[in-house]
């Protein structure tokens, strides 16, 4: 047994005791908001969408008490929000009486806690501005452009439209990424006539009418599925602007993206008759649509072409392939173009190995399966064995001893058990009724701090229910509801099941002993 869960001689309890408490981008950085979840656009690195905009890790760090301006933030976050419900000049007052110190950090960090909060944010900014004169600090673009993004991310165009003509009449606050910002939210409201306006007016706001502009356009109508407009702008407009392959690529993915394979393939033929030389990422937005229509053959094929043409496809469209013939059962193939990856100095990554093991496991060939885990090993970096590449292998596993071998691997790789992997173990061990394995899991759960959540008492709840333990399942029931966790539907009719079950058994029991009484 893994020594995670090993018990000195353990003597095995009743479930009862299980729950006992133990303590080079094809569009400018600048007009481009926010990341598109798009492979095969262009060579990008995703953080070039995210321009002035902290990453994730980052804002998780930055809690309130962090710094001095994260304190003063809280303050007016607070403050804000008991008077929320107030008139903006209210709101205004109180703010005056705060004697408050701005900056543009500040500003930002009390926005940025109300992006899903317009009021308060539009309240406060409006202060911002009605005070800036009297206190000597002017907004800049920076201070603009993030109101522009809450108002239009909460539907307010109305107020938008007013900043934008604040931002007009001041000269030059007006920037490509405000006209990234105002574009993308009218397109992700469906104001599709307003996002080609807005466009079409870019020179009244300073800013080039140029093919960057363009391609941001039509970045943001496909990406909110209006993809039929923005072809039909892109073949209007085709005159006016340099033939681009990223401008077809962008219309390409727009359809792929909506499963239309029809007009894709429509659109594919136009782009190889026209005078744009399909590139590396024109193939993969088209592969990829294929392979997930299930057109594995036309995928297969496509990939041979780049290859055979001398454009050659990155391990992400590789992996798009091995994957799809893997999910058609067609495992050998995968693993020929596998072999041709090394052949072809296309090296395959984690994802690739993860494909190829994940299928493998379902028709057990777990020889194979070995071998490449051992290669994964071997190789590390890129390759190295990740929390994914072992729930396979966990899935496919037949008795306890295999799950301690694959634990015991997984810990000498330095892959560290989530709260997921921990919940396959628990359902495994749950479905061999491995009673001893099970509690330890639960315990060194709650030791880790990784659980057990909501997920954890369902398969319990469940699997008690399965071997016929209805009222250890409705103790769970009972413990999961008194720490707030909500259960799934399927897991609230099973309970009324249960509780069904047993008002039954208990009247049958009344019944059957008064009448062994009156026999007497």
């Amino acid at each position: 047994m893994h020594r995670r869960f090993r018990l000195p001689s353990l003597q095995i309890h009743s479930l009862l005791c299980l729950h006992s408490p133990v303590h080079t981008p094809f569009i400018s950085r600048k007009f481009l908001v926010f990341s598109v979840p798009i492979q095969h656009y262009h060579q990008i690195n995703p953080s070039n969408f995210t321009n002035n905009r902290k990453p994730t890790h980052q804002l998780l760090q930055n809690t309130p008490g962090n710094t001095s301006t994260d304190h003063e933030a809280l303050k007016i976050q607070t403050l804000l929000k008991t008077h929320c419900q107030g008139s903006t000049e209210g709101i205004g007052q109180r703010l005056d009486e705060c004697n408050l110190s701005l900056s543009e950090d500040l500003i930002l960090n009390v926005l940025k806690r109300h992006g899903s909060d317009w009021k308060p944010a539009y309240a406060f900014f409006s202060w911002v501005c009605r005070t800036k004169s009297s206190i000597g600090f002017f907004p800049g673009t920076t201070i603009y452009n993030e109101i522009l993004d809450i108002l239009g991310r909460m539907r307010r165009f109305d107020e938008l439209l007013q900043v934008l003509d604040e931002m007009s009449r001041r000269k030059k606050l007006i920037n490509e990424r405000t006209y990234g910002i105002v574009v993308h939210r009218f397109a992700a409201a469906h104001k599709v006539d307003e996002a080609i306006e807005f466009f079409n007016k870019i020179e009244d706001f300073g800013l080039e009418r140029n093919l960057v502009a363009f391609q941001t356009l039509l970045l943001s109508l496909c990406r909110y599925k209006h993809v039929e407009e923005a072809e039909y702008l892109f073949r209007i407009k085709k005159s006016e602007f340099s033939d681009d392959i990223k401008t077809w690529n962008i219309i390409l993915n727009g359809w792929c993206v909506l499963r239309s394979l029809p007009d894709a393939k429509r659109f594919w033929k136009d782009i190889v008759a026209s005078e744009c030389k399909p590139d590396k990422f024109t193939y993969g937005i088209f592969i990829n649509s294929l392979s997930k229509s299930g057109k594995i053959s036309t995928a297969v094929k496509l990939l041979r072409t780049m290859w055979e043409k001398g454009c050659r496809p990155d391990v992400a469209i590789c992996n798009t392939v091995i994957d799809g013939l893997c999910f058609k059962k067609r495992i050998p193939e995968a693993l020929q173009i596998f072999g041709e990856m090394n052949e072809r100095d296309c090296s395959p990554n984690v994802a690739t190995y993860n494909s190829l093991i994940k299928h493998l496991c379902k028709i057990r060939r777990m020889d194979k399966v070995h071998e490449l885990l051992h290669e994964m090993e071997e190789k590390g970096e890129s390759c190295a064995p990740n929390d994914l590449t072992y729930s396979y292998l966990l899935k496919a596993a037949k008795k306890p001893e295999e799950v301690d071998g694959i634990l015991e691997r997984m810990e000498k790789s330095g892959c560290k058990l989530h709260a997921d992997t921990y919940n396959l173990v628990l359902r495994l061990f749950m479905e061999w009724g491995d009673e001893g394995r099970l509690k330890y899991t639960w315990n060194e759960m709650e030791r880790s701090g990784l659980g057990p959540d909501q997920r954890s008492y369902t398969i319990i709840i469940h699997g008690l229910y399965d071997k016929g333990k209805i009222e250890y399942a409705l103790e769970f029931f009972a413990e999961m509801m008194s720490k707030g966790m909500v259960p799934e539907s399927r897991t609230k009719l099973l309970v009324d099941e249960m509780n069904f079950k047993l008002n039954e058994s208990g009247a049958m029991g009344l019944k059957n002993s008064q009448q062994h009484k009156k026999n007497r």
